[in-house]
């Protein structure tokens, strides 16, 4: 606990105390609310966990909230988890990794923590989307589908001082969106766990750890071609052995 509270040391006065006991509580909260029922309180009290984004100057506003964005798609996909779980055990289970989250993984930096951030942003966020919302209209998924796409890749490349980042964010959340577009006319699920998810998160991560061992000059022309070769193996797979007979465009 002392460790604990040395790494998250105030530096910032009242508001910094503030938001230290708000990282503590906010799971425990969260978890209260969902098990009385009130899952949009608790969605609620995660949106308002980041007030911070907007207590400078608008123009900082844009800035601030897509810096944020990874820490409140987790977030909030969590609290989805938590209300669509069918034990208290399983609760407790995501109130734990929420915790872990908020505690550890969030305030990491360097190049490996933060490329773990994205990914598990663009993971929670798709999940949570084809999770409750597998019923919406094909553009609000789309739409959805290439913003969290979005988000994920700029929170990734940012990191890496990529000069192109808004650039090559466009295009994979273009690609996510195309994704979503094409496979919401005959969404699939495994479990609990969309198609689009799936073929996402394995083409993300794949690309992912491509950029990530170029970057550290590590990436040799047998790795790519392993990595390549796992990733189309395992778009295939799941493409080829999709049950798509009772599925109508």
């Amino acid at each position: 606990m002392r460790l604990l509270l040395q790494k998250f040391k105030p530096v910032g006065g009242f508001s910094q105390i503030l938001h230290i006991i708000l990282l503590v509580i906010l799971p425990i909260v969260v978890f209260v609310l969902v098990r009385l029922g009130f899952v949009q309180l608790a969605l609620s009290m995660v949106v308002l966990s980041k007030w911070r984004m907007i207590a400078v100057r608008p123009r900082f506003w844009p800035a601030n909230i897509r810096a944020n964005a990874v820490d409140l798609m987790v977030g909030l996909s969590i609290v989805l988890f938590m209300s669509h779980s069918s034990s208290i055990l399983l609760q407790l289970v995501w109130t734990l990794l929420y915790a872990s989250w908020l505690l550890f993984i969030k305030p990491a930096s360097g190049l490996f923590m933060t490329s773990v951030q994205a990914f598990i942003g663009q993971l929670f966020g798709l999940t949570a989307l084809y999770l409750v919302w597998a019923d919406g209209p094909s553009f609000g998924l789309t739409l959805m589908t290439g913003l969290i796409c979005f988000l994920a890749a700029r929170h990734f490349l940012d990191s890496f001082d990529e000069p192109y980042a808004r650039m090559l964010s466009y295009y994979w959340g273009y690609f996510g969106a195309a994704v979503g577009w094409l496979l919401s006319h005959w969404l699939l699920y495994y479990q609990t766990v969309a198609q689009p998810t799936l073929i996402l998160s394995t083409l993300g991560y794949g690309l992912a750890v491509i950029y990530y061992l170029d970057h550290k000059d590590r990436l040799s022309n047998m790795a790519r071609r392993q990595i390549i070769f796992i990733m189309i193996a395992i778009v295939v797979v799941v493409l080829v052995f999709s049950d798509w007979g009772d599925k109508a465009l």
